[in-house]
């Protein structure tokens, strides 16, 4: 007997329904991520750090990310479950709640050390840039994380090249005090997202190859930290994930820790 086609299309309509929704309770949580990051204790406690990320404005406005914007990926879960973990490796006192700045006004000063992510995609305007610019001089550090690729390189170059026409963006040495502040990272491997899971491939894009680069001051310290073909803030936040490798967010966690410590202290 022939099945009607009718019967097939409602059939397969429910199964790309439960393929979609299993993906959702799998990880895929864009349009909700704060149902997995309720407000923790103490969120605005007075502490000596505090999880600042970067709000900018992006090219390639449209979908999803068009609406809330890419510097929200991973947003809140990863800064919390960050802080959960660095309270546990360190005696840093923490507050248990990020903030978001901007560079349209001063208060990005009001914090040493600044998280962007998905930067293959901002679009600083002037002053925005002058703004950045001034904030690392000053002594602020900048870590940049979540971008893939040769193109998504070119975009964070050509916004680099605003904030810094007259400094390269260099290889950071192994031996670099940044490397070995609280943990000696020796082996700097890739850190790939939580879409390894779904995909099996641990580059996107043509980011086969991770680079830790910075841009450093007169005086040798590295100001911004860039984490190129990685995706530590997913490593961050599926830290509670069991089918994401330990080792993935270990290094994650180790090499954000010496990050922030070098920057207090550097």
């Amino acid at each position: 007997m022939r099945f009607p086609r009718r019967a097939l299309f409602l059939v397969v309509l429910f199964a790309l329904a439960g393929i979609v929704a299993f993906a959702f309770q799998r990880g895929f949580r864009y349009i909700n991520p704060e149902e997995d990051a309720p407000i923790p204790e103490n969120p605005t406690e007075r502490t000596e750090f505090v999880f600042a990320r970067l709000q900018y404005p992006q090219i390639n406005i449209g979908g999803l990310w068009g609406r809330r914007g890419s510097w929200t990926t991973d947003y809140p879960k990863a800064d919390r479950h960050l802080t959960v973990g660095l309270k546990r490796l360190s005696r840093l006192h923490i507050r248990s709640m990020e903030e978001v700045v901007s560079l349209d006004d001063d208060r990005i000063f009001d914090y040493p050390w600044v998280y962007a992510v998905e930067v293959g995609h901002w679009e600083l305007e002037d002053a925005q840039a002058a703004r950045l610019r001034e904030y690392l001089l000053r002594g602020g550090f900048l870590m940049v994380d979540d971008f893939h690729g040769s193109r998504e390189w070119e975009i964070f170059t050509d916004g680099m090249s605003k904030v810094f026409p007259d400094r390269p963006i260099v290889d950071i040495p192994e031996a670099d005090a940044i490397n070995h502040t609280v943990f000696d990272i020796e082996d700097r491997f890739q850190i790939p997202g939580i879409q390894y899971l779904y995909t099996g491939r641990e580059a996107e894009y043509d980011g086969y190859v991770p680079h830790w680069r910075g841009v450093y001051d007169d005086k040798g310290r590295v100001m911004v930290a860039i984490c190129h073909n990685s995706d530590l803030g997913d490593a961050w936040e599926h830290a509670d994930e069991p089918m994401y490798p330990e080792k993935w967010t270990s290094q994650a966690y180790r090499m954000t820790l010496n990050y922030i410590v070098y920057a207090m202290t550097h």
